[in-house]
């Protein structure tokens, strides 16, 4: 089996519009939460987001490219530019053919959606442009980046709600690992933040209209944001030889099903699914120095983590720390996993451990150290990446310092 490392990052959040910005933003604790601005907001309840301000895409791309790309595109490809560029990777011949594209989503063109329905329902214009399915369609994202950078090896769209980036990530990793593809392209990206998007989510009243404030006693709901994350995933002794910068190396991971309720978490369920990525990666618990949690801010979440946590870790569990990083980016749903895996990059490369913000008041159901409001210097060896979906699917990560 290959060895399989991180040779190139990429983002775009309500942090920053690349990896430096994001990853200053969460050492400093910044909040990328604020009022979101879109057609017909004041008609919400909900009127806060992690939205990506001081993107143009008109400077980005042209008429023709945005005729194509949904907003959630449009953040993968400049995700995935950043990323190719850090790698330093050009796709031809044998390299070309056997490598792809990986990606997570959930929501697919919900800003296209959005705009649609409201030119045909409300607007009554009896036409939508030609280019409304290949927009909005979710392997949308997958399909532009394999064809801006030749990809024709497997690529594919992994749609499993808020574990969409890690399943995607997983099946990445299997790959490499597997010696399928010497490099895949991976990650995850949404954009749900318009009006049909957060009146959907209004619905399930698991929405924070203020703050969100992970593992707090006074947490009241998530808070949902946008973006996207991208990596390139590459078989070890491809990226040696050709002097290739590491970022971290995958070392395992596992996948769960509660198979109980919709929404409803199951602590035996993500368990499973974190013992399993120790078992996958041939670890101890105590190897582990940090968890970027799932950490979503509602009472059902935050409470069922900790204690899966606890179960498996044991005595350990009261030396890990656990971060939840959607204080700051919001919960990105099926893009969320990915902008996640900077912060273990963060952790296991420089040293810094990103901060639960928003931290107020200690819930002894949740009586772990949860890095709260400031970021920590420590050195880590090993961190895991939680992601537990609707649907009861679990998805988890663990990845090693080079």
């Amino acid at each position: 089996m290959k060895r399989v490392v991180i040779t190139g990052a990429g983002t775009v959040n309500a942090l920053g519009l690349n990896v430096a910005d994001t990853l200053e933003a969460m050492r400093e604790g910044r909040c990328g939460i604020g009022p979101l601005s879109f057609t017909d907001v004041e008609r919400l309840t909900i009127q806060i987001g992690a939205q990506v301000h001081d993107f143009d895409e008109t400077a980005l791309f042209n008429r023709q490219q945005l005729s194509l790309y949904d907003r959630f595109t449009q953040f993968t490809l400049i995700a995935a530019r950043e990323a190719l560029a850090q790698s330093g990777l050009e796709f031809s011949g044998e390299l070309a053919a056997r490598s792809g594209v990986v990606l997570g989503n959930s929501g697919g063109g919900m800003t296209t959606l959005d705009e649609n329905y409201r030119s045909v329902y409300e607007e009554g214009k009896n036409r939508v442009h030609p280019f409304v399915v290949p927009k909005l369609m979710n392997n949308a994202a997958a399909s532009h980046v394999s064809m801006e950078f030749n990809l024709k090896g497997p690529s594919f769209t992994v749609s499993t709600a808020c574990a969409s980036s890690n399943h995607a990530m997983s099946q990445a990793f299997q790959m490499v690992h597997g010696g399928l593809s010497p490099v895949m392209i991976t990650g995850g990206s949404e954009s749900m933040l318009c009006f049909g998007g957060v009146k959907a989510w209004e619905g399930l009243r698991v929405m924070s209209k203020d703050a969100c404030r992970p593992f707090s006693a006074n947490r009241n709901g998530m808070v949902q944001g946008e973006g996207a994350g991208v990596f390139v995933f590459e078989e070890f002794e491809h990226a040696r030889k050709r002097g290739a910068e590491i970022l971290a190396e995958v070392v395992g991971f596992a996948m769960t099903s509660d198979a109980s309720d919709i929404v409803m978490p199951s602590k035996n369920g993500a368990a499973r699914a974190i013992a399993g990525a120790l078992q996958d990666a041939r670890l101890n618990p105590q190897d582990v120095g940090y968890i970027n949690a799932h950490g979503t801010g509602t009472a059902a979440n935050d409470k069922t983590e900790c204690a899966a946590v606890a179960d498996v870790f044991g005595a350990h569990a009261d030396r890990l720390m656990m971060s939840s990083t959607k204080s700051m980016h919001g919960h990105c749903i099926g893009g969320t996993g990915a902008i996640e895996l900077l912060a273990c990059i963060m952790a296991l490369r420089d040293g810094v451990v990103a901060p639960t913000i928003g931290y107020e008041e200690p819930d002894p159901e949740c009586a772990l150290d949860v890095v709260p409001n400031v970021a920590r210097e420590a050195k880590v060896d090993v961190a895991l990446s939680n992601a537990f979906a609707f649907g009861g699917l679990n998805a988890v990560l663990a990845m090693r310092r080079v």
